[in-house]
């Protein structure tokens, strides 16, 4: 563990360089927007929501972990399981509750003021999977760590999830399309990019599904998967309607002030049910 932030950093580039370059040469979509503005402001976010994050919780997820193992602290630490039993029930936990959190985004009004940060990218690619408020990423934080404490989470299986729910994240927002041959048999396990191409489409009723970030199961359990748009994905409609000039979305002064610019605390799922009643 004393060689974690390495480990991030090293699957971390490797990950959005190979992305980056596959939308260069095979992108899926044309994007509206020039991307380097777009770039800019998404990571010009990366970078602040790490020095916010970093000032709120300036404790890391796994000195925690490594806190609770040394003190007997949560459930797996207090029963006798082998470490491989530990890390594979800590990797479902943490991915069941990373996918309610990213609903409860979508339900809950003053939570979707901030997720809409994410969703208001006018297209979608690899610097998405990467946009997201500091704000949301220090709740995000808080969630996690509130679970490794309960559960006593290793540390080995942290560094493995940060470093799947990174890679992941810049698999499925990358601006690719897998040939039929690879993405019909993927999307029986994973989050392929065309599944989540229709969580980022305009209609309501899509951008409210599929809100897993690795496998399908927990849509598929709990309802939320969908497995093909109104729209192919070509013509798919990307975004948020309110939110789709060139200068709501490559400015970073526009993302970090989006969430208390808007004043309407409709969530995302009451919109839904506005747009059924009409």
């Amino acid at each position: 563990m004393t060689n974690e932030i390495w480990w991030r950093l090293g699957f971390f580039f490797s990950i959005l360089m190979i992305m980056m370059l596959i939308e260069w040469r095979m992108p899926a979509r044309k994007a509206l927007i020039k991307s380097n503005k777009r770039w800019l402001a998404n990571f010009g976010l990366v970078l602040a929501s790490s020095i916010v994050a970093r000032l709120a919780v300036p404790i890391g997820l796994t000195a925690v972990a490594l806190y609770n193992q040394q003190h007997g602290i949560g459930l797996f630490n207090m029963l006798d399981l082998s470490i491989l039993v530990s890390i594979v029930l800590s990797l479902l936990v943490l991915d069941i509750i990373i996918y309610w959190q990213h609903r409860l985004f979508h339900r809950v009004p003053i939570l979707w003021r901030l997720h809409k940060v994410h969703h208001a990218d006018a297209h979608v690619d690899t610097s998405t999977g990467l946009r997201f408020h500091p704000i949301e990423i220090v709740l995000s934080i808080l969630v996690k760590l509130f679970v490794v404490s309960a559960l006593g989470v290793p540390a080995v299986a942290i560094l493995i999830f940060e470093i799947a729910l990174n890679g992941l994240a810049m698999f499925n927002h990358a601006n690719i399309r897998l040939p039929p041959a690879i993405e019909k048999p993927a999307r029986l396990i994973l989050m392929t990019q065309i599944l989540h191409r229709i969580h980022h489409s305009q209609r309501v009723s899509e951008t409210n599904s599929n809100y897993g970030f690795s496998v399908i199961w927990w849509d598929k359990i709990f309802g939320s998967y969908k497995s093909d748009a109104q729209k192919p994905d070509n013509e798919l409609d990307i975004g948020l309607k309110e939110y789709l000039s060139p200068k709501q979305n490559a400015s970073l002064w526009e993302l970090l002030a989006m969430p208390f610019r808007d004043k309407s605390l409709k969530s995302n799922s009451l919109k839904n049910k506005s747009l059924k009643s009409k």
